[in-house]
């Protein structure tokens, strides 16, 4: 379990420095396109304060086995996943919908099983 929460926190980083040091280019992998200076000021800004925040409590939970620390994640990922819920609710179900709320799903259950794991040390 540390070994796949350490994977899943490294992918996060670099999906989160990304957004930091390339915004334009993780934007049209999202399907976002920025506003001007301040819309990319908003990518390096907030994706990676999303990415790079959940990867360093995961990052934590899996060098300390601290199954509390894996909490922040776990939240983050589920308050995402819920917005792609609404999202389909709301807006329909587009063909691109299914991938990144499969990737969070899995994602979460990694971090569910990790912080059940680690509780059992």
């Amino acid at each position: 379990m540390r070994l796949a929460i350490f994977v899943l926190g490294l992918f996060n980083i670099s999906v989160g420095l990304g957004f930091l040091l390339a915004p334009q280019t993780l934007a049209a992998a999202f399907f976002l396109s920025p506003v001007g200076t301040q819309g990319l000021a908003t990518l390096r800004a907030d994706f990676p304060g999303f990415f790079i925040g959940a990867s360093v409590f995961a990052l934590y939970a899996a060098w300390k086995r601290d199954a509390a620390a894996l909490t922040v994640p776990m939240v983050m990922l589920g308050l995402a996943l819920f917005g792609r819920f609404v999202s389909l609710a709301l807006d329909g179900m587009a063909p691109t919908a299914v991938q990144p709320m499969v990737v969070e799903a899995v994602m979460l259950v990694v971090l569910v099983l990790g912080q059940r794991s680690f509780r059992k040390r």
